[in-house]
């Protein structure tokens, strides 16, 4: 399968903000970016595209190509709810870029909602963009949210490879509060956990530096407050104190929504 970023616009100027991250993304990786509108038709059976999202798709794919010149890049009008649309997209995709809130009403189907949805159930990892950043500029670092579990270590890997490919350092944030710790808890344990997460990779990555970084705070006000000097946010799609049924964790919710920088969200799909 070759390499693939996948970006849903819907015509929001944040949607465009979003395809310019995902030029970068695509670029960064050698990669094709795919541009994909989703169009619910009016009527159930009338599937024939609006002139005007033909427009909107055209435009976004003529901002990627000025974001990153010679990238590769082709767009789609696709018919279907936004979420199963770029849910099928991210099973052929290394990464599915959406704004993390764009435009309201019928009209607009880039809901805030969606990438709560999609994140909690895409194939690949997903890039929420919240605002304007400097998203390819290389200013700040990585910052990776740790918590121990099994989404977080998925993360992991990922926020690596996006360290490499921006050659940018790795600041690795667990959060613990020592006055709500479990009795007998010591601050050497937490550092443990955060010392186990990230060790085994110096030999993929060598050329990422890491600082690892214990918080007294909460995981949603570390990982906000680390946000505001990071260019890329990396976290978990369900955390450790997520209940079963619960799709998407409350700390990653959290900062796609209000994350200062781009976030990436990972979660384990076997």
């Amino acid at each position: 399968m070759g390499r693939l970023v996948v970006v849903g616009v819907d015509g929001s100027a944040m949607s465009l903000t979003a395809v310019g991250a995902a030029a970068a993304a695509a670029a960064r990786r050698g990669a094709e970016l795919r541009v994909v509108h989703a169009e619910v038709p009016i009527k159930p059976r009338l599937a024939v595209p609006d002139p005007a999202s033909r427009t909107l798709v055209h435009d976004a794919v003529a901002q990627a190509r000025a974001v990153a010149p010679g990238l590769v890049v082709t767009g789609a009008v696709v018919t279907g709810d936004v979420v199963h649309v770029l849910e099928l997209e991210s099973r052929s995709a290394q990464l599915i870029v959406v704004a993390s809130r764009g435009m309201g009403g019928i009209a607009g189907l880039m809901l805030g909602s969606t990438p709560v949805s999609l994140a909690a159930r895409s194939h690949c990892p997903v890039m929420t963009v919240r605002e304007a950043h400097p998203v390819s500029s290389g200013a700040g670092p990585v910052v990776l949210g740790i918590d121990g579990s099994a989404d977080s270590d998925k993360a992991v890997d990922v926020a690596f490879a996006e360290a490499a490919q921006r050659r940018a350092p790795l600041v690795a944030v667990h959060a613990w509060q020592p006055d709500k710790a479990p009795v007998g808890a010591a601050p050497e344990s937490a550092e443990q956990l955060l010392a186990q997460a990230t060790a085994g990779r110096a030999d993929t990555y060598p050329d990422v530096t890491v600082r690892r970084d214990l918080v007294d705070a909460t995981a949603r006000e570390a990982l906000l407050e680390a946000s505001k000097a990071a260019q890329l946010l990396v976290v978990g799609a369900r955390g450790r104190s997520g209940l079963a049924g619960l799709l998407l964790g409350s700390v990653s919710q959290a900062v796609m929504t209000h994350a200062h920088c781009p976030v990436v969200t990972v979660r384990r799909t076997t």
